[in-house]
């Protein structure tokens, strides 16, 4: 295979993966769920705190900043944060060790009637699945942004958006950051 070629099979399998999950119903009745759940919350004055690894940690960045900044319109700021401070992961993994990363931030600043959005591309990091735990003490929504079949995480959420790939975690990737863009429309249009 060509430069080209291989250039052109990751835009293809992209629009195969993406037109698999829209053609979907229960996959994106899922994504109106979570989007759904995460208003709620915002409206009754709760928060969103997200967490991830690597890429899912950027995705889980990009999906607060986006919320409390600007996606869009002008619209007041949305509480949402991620865990994603060094100066907290390296205080924790160090203290602690690093499964409890984000289950500690959770356990700081989440309270009952906030929601988690827990992203992980395999379903399995200890860490996120610590945070989910986390959550669901403290009376937390935990939605999950997966894939690979959920993993673990799958049993710990309220609601699981879970992209039906099991490739390279690339193409689930691909599909997480649609479909936290369709969340943060949602949210801000029923704000």
């Amino acid at each position: 295979m060509n430069k080209k070629e291989r250039i052109s099979e990751h835009f293809e399998q992209a629009a195969q993966l993406l037109e698999q999950v829209r053609s979907d119903s229960e996959f994106m009745e899922s994504v109106e769920i979570g989007a759904d759940a995460m208003a709620k919350c915002i409206a009754a004055g709760g928060k969103i705190i997200s967490c991830g690894n690597g890429g899912s940690m950027s995705d889980a960045m990009h999906f607060a900043e986006e919320l409390s900044g600007r996606y869009r319109e002008h619209r007041p700021g949305i509480a949402a944060i991620s865990c994603s401070d060094p100066s907290h992961i390296t205080c924790v993994g160090n203290d602690y060790g690093f499964e409890f990363i984000f289950s500690r931030f959770v356990e700081a600043v989440g309270k009952t009637g906030d929601v988690l959005l827990a992203i992980s591309t395999s379903g399995n990091s200890a860490n996120v699945l610590e945070a989910a735990k986390e959550a669901k003490a403290k009376g937390m929504s935990v939605i999950g942004l997966t894939g690979r079949g959920g993993g673990k995480l799958k049993a710990l959420c309220d609601v699981v958006i879970d992209v039906p790939w099991n490739g390279f975690a690339d193409r689930v990737q691909e599909v997480h950051i649609k479909v936290i863009h369709a969340w943060i429309d949602a949210i801000e249009r029923q704000q």
